[in-house]
C-alpha cells in the first residue's frame, strides 16, 4: 500500500529530527490504497460514537475494536513491517505497538458535524516509554486545519491533512489542535500509536481508560471489552 520510491528518506529523517520529532510527508499513500480504506467506510457507520466535551472536543470516534472486527484491514496497515522499518528508520527508535487492550492503538476520528474539533492538547503518553503518534489523512472536504506548535518554538503554525498524507511526531512534544468544522464539510482521520515501552501503572491505565471512554470511544467499549 506505500509507494516508498517518492519518498526521500533522508530528507524526512532530517526534518523530523530538526523540527524536534514533528514532519509531514505528502502523497504517502496513494489514491488507490486510499480507497481500500474509504471503500470500507459504510461497514462503520454504525461504531461512530460521537461525544461532546463543551469548550474543549466535538466529533466522533471509532475505536480499534470496531475496527478489528468489521474492517480488519486498518489493523493490518498498523502492523504492517514495510510501515514499521520506515516509521523506524525515520524516528531512529525500535517502536512496538500498542497492547490490545488499548482501543487508541488506532482508530478513525470523524469530524463531518458543523463545529467538531478539538482544542489544544498533546497526545499525552500513560506508557512509560514515548508514544508517537501518526495521522493519516482519508477525506477531507473541510475548511478544518490542524494547528499546532512545535517542541521549544512559540509560533502557532497550520496544515491541512489532505487524504493521503501522513503527520508523525512525539505525542508528548507537539502541541496541537483541530480547528472547528463548517457546514456541509467532512473530515476522517485515522490515528496510529506506537511505543517504545508498552508498560504503564494500574493507576495510569484507569485514567487512560477514562479519558478514552470520556472524550473518544464511549464506556462500553473501553471497559466492556478491556477487562
Amino acid at each position: 500500500m506505500i509507494d516508498f520510491h517518492t519518498l526521500l528518506i533522508s530528507k524526512i529523517k532530517e526534518d523530523f529530527q530538526s523540527q524536534n520529532e514533528f514532519v509531514v510527508i505528502e502523497n504517502f499513500l496513494s489514491e488507490s490504497a486510499l480507497n481500500i480504506f474509504i471503500n470500507v467506510f459504510p461497514l462503520l457507520e454504525t461504531s461512530i460514537n460521537r461525544n461532546y466535551i463543551p469548550g474543549y472536543k466535538k466529533g466522533g470516534s471509532v475505536s480499534k475494536y470496531s475496527l478489528d472486527s468489521l474492517a480488519p484491514v486498518f489493523g493490518e496497515f498498523y502492523q504492517s513491517p514495510v510501515l514499521f522499518d520506515f516509521l523506524n528508520n525515520i524516528t531512529e527508535e525500535k517502536l512496538i505497538v500498542c497492547p490490545d487492550s488499548d482501543p487508541h492503538s488506532y482508530a478513525l476520528y470523524y469530524y463531518t458535524e458543523p463545529g467538531d474539533h478539538i482544542q489544544y492538547h498533546y497526545d499525552t503518553s500513560y506508557y512509560q516509554g514515548k508514544r508517537y503518534t501518526a495521522l493519516l489523512g482519508l477525506v477531507d472536504t473541510s475548511s478544518s486545519k490542524l494547528e499546532y506548535r512545535l517542541y521549544g518554538e512559540t509560533n502557532i503554525q497550520s496544515l491541512k491533512i489532505k487524504p493521503g498524507t501522513l503527520v508523525l511526531f512525539n505525542g508528548d512534544k507537539l502541541y496541537h489542535r483541530v480547528t472547528p468544522l463548517g457546514r456541509n464539510e467532512q473530515r476522517i482521520v485515522l490515528t496510529l500509536e506506537y511505543l517504545t515501552d508498552a508498560r504503564m501503572g494500574s493507576f495510569k491505565r484507569f485514567v487512560s481508560n477514562m479519558k478514552d471512554a470520556i472524550a473518544y470511544f464511549g464506556f462500553g467499549q473501553v471497559f466492556g471489552r478491556n477487562r
